[in-house]
């Protein structure tokens, strides 16, 4: 039976919105470059690509008109069909999934997929799985007060369906993370420590030479090259992020120490049949083996991570002890957490260069990048089989197991 397998990664510096060293580029300009440096990463042309699958959380304005084509149509590519996919967090963890099905039931043989978010460019930022208000169902209404009312008085996150209401579908990401504290009892001083963990394994990775094997520099218009992540930070101590103040409630637990960023960033992958890629005469990566995707409610879609993994696990018949490593998108730390004791995570094996508190999470690139550094990682440790996985705005959870084959 035929295998999907990636045969190239590529991923840009990741930026700090609005204020970082990526700030004044367009999403589709700087999609336009890591397209291009897959491709050469792969050492082919785009005649032998098929479709572009690129992610973005929120396809308007700049990130709009079907951006996927406009990529495309940027890169001389007028052959190379495109579509834009919005599954907010993973949305490129989708575009990989896209891929991996087309490719398995034998309706294609070479796809790109990946995405981009630049936060920079938004029209106004009201989050990821937000929603600006004039958009708003009205029916959530009374779940949308109640949302209010548990921030107000930090209560502890019960079911709204006990008290006959719907979820709060537009519930900002930061008060589904104090659901999560409150709903698992987590304390502050937990969250903390993953968070400066982060920060200093990122420090150390960036020391080691690890993300600059990951990293495609990106040329702004001015001509300055890009070739560092913005948002690791040097020195991180946990008596420095204990003094944060809360950002979501007065008297919460979610701080700027204990969750990512806004950031901008693009990451792309090149995904083949194994028989294209012999064809070609590639040496494949990875092999995607399985793929799992789940839903629970809006308002602890933390916890996303736990069920897709499972069904990901099921569907590969093996288990997370098989897993020589696993990333967890670290939106915040207490759902990485939350997550990975319900999945039987040992955390020496997980996010061990850092996470997005430290490198950032432009949403729609985030599951490529993941993916490249996760295979990166497993290229470092010898090891053969990883776990990806990560909560979705809207209550969701995905995940991918891969293979590492060179």
């Amino acid at each position: 039976m035929t295998d999907a397998v990636i045969v190239s990664t590529a991923r840009s510096p990741i930026g700090r919105a609005f204020k970082g060293s990526l700030k004044d580029v367009r999403p589709d300009d700087l999609s336009a470059q890591v397209v291009a440096a897959a491709l050469d990463g792969a050492g082919i042309d785009a005649s032998h690509i098929e479709d572009l699958h690129w992610g973005c959380a929120e396809p308007s304005h700049k990130h709009g008109s079907n951006m996927a084509r406009v990529v495309a149509v940027l890169g001389g590519h007028d052959h190379l069909p495109g579509t834009t996919v919005n599954r907010f967090c993973a949305s490129s963890v989708q575009t990989t999934r896209m891929a991996f099905h087309a490719i398995k039931a034998g309706e294609a043989d070479a796809i790109i997929s990946g995405g981009v978010e630049c936060v920079s460019q938004y029209q106004s930022f009201s989050g990821a799985g937000g929603s600006d208000e004039e958009a708003m169902n009205p029916l959530f209404a009374d779940a949308r007060a109640r949302t209010a009312r548990i921030a107000a008085e930090n209560s502890p996150w019960t079911d709204p369906r006990e008290e006959g209401l719907v979820p709060d579908i537009y519930i900002a990401m930061g008060q589904t993370a104090e659901n999560v504290a409150t709903l698992r009892g987590m304390d502050r001083l937990r969250m903390d420590e993953w968070g400066v963990r982060s920060q200093n394994r990122a420090e150390q990775a960036i020391a080691d030479g690890f993300f600059a094997r990951e990293i495609t520099p990106v040329t702004l218009a001015d001509g300055t090259v890009v070739s560092t992540d913005d948002g690791p930070r040097a020195g991180v101590t946990l008596e420095a992020v204990q003094s944060l103040k809360p950002v979501f409630r007065e008297d919460g637990v979610i701080t700027a120490g204990n969750c990512c960023a806004l950031n901008d960033g693009a990451a792309a992958l090149v995904v083949m049949s194994d028989t294209k890629a012999a064809e070609l005469g590639l040496t494949p990566l990875a092999r995607v083996v399985s793929t799992g995707v789940s839903a629970l409610s809006p308002e602890i879609m933390g916890m996303g991570p736990v069920e897709a993994s499972r069904r990901a696990l099921a569907q590969a018949g093996m288990s997370i002890s098989d897993m020589d490593l696993y990333e967890i998108n670290e939106a915040f730390a207490v759902q990485v957490l939350a997550s990975a004791d319900d999945l039987g995570m040992d955390e020496d094996k997980l996010n061990v260069h850092g996470g997005a508190i430290a490198l950032g999470h432009p949403f729609g690139a985030t599951g490529a990048r993941i993916t490249a550094t996760l295979l990166n990682g497993l290229r470092e440790t010898d090891g053969t089989f990883g776990l990806e996985t990560m909560c979705v705005g809207g209550g969701q959870g995905m995940a991918i197991v891969y293979e590492r084959l060179s």
